[in-house]
């Protein structure tokens, strides 16, 4: 069954605003999209309203769920003010409105000053240890090593989910060969994905491969939300989330949802991939994330005919910069056909090829990670 435009409107027109308007005729809302049961949009305010605001997104989400034939639904709060603008002064209520109160007026008064943005953070249920594969820029090989890293957690015994947060760019559809749809549970939640043993969540499993995400910030801090707390995880060790490049709104809306338990970060030995890679460390440290660790990816090429290694990136950039930033080493992964091969078709070479040079790689990175979250886990 589709779901249209006008089906989605009509169903908006019975939430009101806090001013007691239909939010149809409060001129807040983006274009609507809506296709094969998936329903995108936003709500634009003012930042100063933003707060009254969100309990208006939250009834509009679930109104938009109830639609039949509805399978998804992603609502954001757009809270901008613009730039050089002055905060706005306290509104009078509208004449037309006699008694109702402004939206100004539903913000709680602060107390103890301002609120911390990490005070939001809260566990997922059933999930030990959040723990995010992040990079400095693109195309470091940053989502095969989250693949594979959850794989060898994996093989150490522990219950593993991967949570693919690259938003523009989600790769582990076709990393890990999965390409239906999740399914929703009676409480209107997403069932992750189960392949190799992981439960899997990725936004491309909700979108076509060639669909270009052209989202601003705050429809990418309600997806990755959404991804977080609207999904069904279960009982989880560990959480790998792999993460988009950059340090942007995605890296924050994670690290001000959960309490993340450390961030591995991925690069490639050449100085440009390591500038970026301080970048994305400081960013961690700054929102007291620890670092788990630094990956050098594509360390070195060794050729599979005479066995003669090759620095084309260079080589222990990495390991210098971990050294240099005293945080842990984890290891160097090669630049090899084999990885390359088994992540375009689908069998990541941990599972694949579980006896191989590569996996145990993998696994002693894993290995590494996993006895920084012992007591985490062991708590759990």
């Amino acid at each position: 069954m589709s779901v249209t435009q006008q089906q989605v409107l009509d169903s908006l027109a019975r939430v009101k605003s806090p001013r007691g308007v239909a939010l149809t005729n409060a001129n807040v809302l983006s274009a609507i999209s809506a296709a094969d049961g998936k329903v995108f949009f936003s709500i634009n305010v003012e930042a100063a309203e933003a707060r009254a605001w969100e309990s208006v997104r939250a009834e509009a989400e679930a109104a938009v769920r109830a639609i039949p034939g509805v399978t998804t639904v992603m609502v954001a709060l757009t809270a901008e003010r613009k730039a050089g603008a002055a905060p706005p002064p306290p509104p009078t209520p509208s004449r037309g409105t006699p008694g109702v109160q402004p939206v100004h007026a539903h913000k709680p008064p602060p107390q103890g000053g301002a609120q911390s943005p990490m005070a939001r953070q809260s566990e997922i249920p059933g999930v030990a240890a959040v723990i995010a594969v992040a990079s400095g820029k693109g195309g470091v090989g940053k989502s095969t090593t989250a693949l594979n890293l959850a794989l060898g957690l994996r093989d150490l015994g522990l219950k593993v989910g991967l949570l693919d947060a690259d938003i523009y760019g989600p790769s582990v559809p076709r990393l890990t060969g999965l390409h239906e749809k999740p399914e929703l549970n009676d409480e209107r939640k997403m069932i992750p994905l189960k392949r190799f043993g992981l439960a899997i969540m990725s936004i491309g499993f909700l979108v076509e491969e060639e669909t270009a995400m052209i989202w601003r910030g705050p429809m990418v801090m309600s997806a990755v939300t959404q991804m977080l707390r609207d999904v069904v995880w279960g009982q989880l060790d560990v959480l790998v989330v792999d993460m988009p490049p950059g340090t942007g709104d995605a890296q924050l809306t994670l690290a001000q949802n959960v309490p993340l338990k450390g961030a591995v970060i991925v690069s490639t030995p050449q100085d440009l991939s390591l500038i970026d890679a301080r970048r994305g460390l400081a960013m961690f440290k700054k929102v007291n994330v620890p670092v788990l660790g630094i990956v050098e990816n594509m360390s070195y090429f060794q050729c599979p005919q005479c066995g003669t290694k090759s620095d084309i990136f260079g080589h222990g950039g990495a390991r210098h910069e971990a050294e240099k930033l005293g945080v842990p080493f984890l290891g160097e992964i090669p630049l090899h056909m084999a990885i390359r091969a088994t992540s375009d078709a689908g069998t990541p070479v941990v599972d694949s090829e579980p006896d191989g040079p590569h996996a145990a790689i993998y696994r002693a990175i894993a290995g590494q990670v996993r006895d920084q979250l012992k007591g985490v886990i062991a708590a759990a």
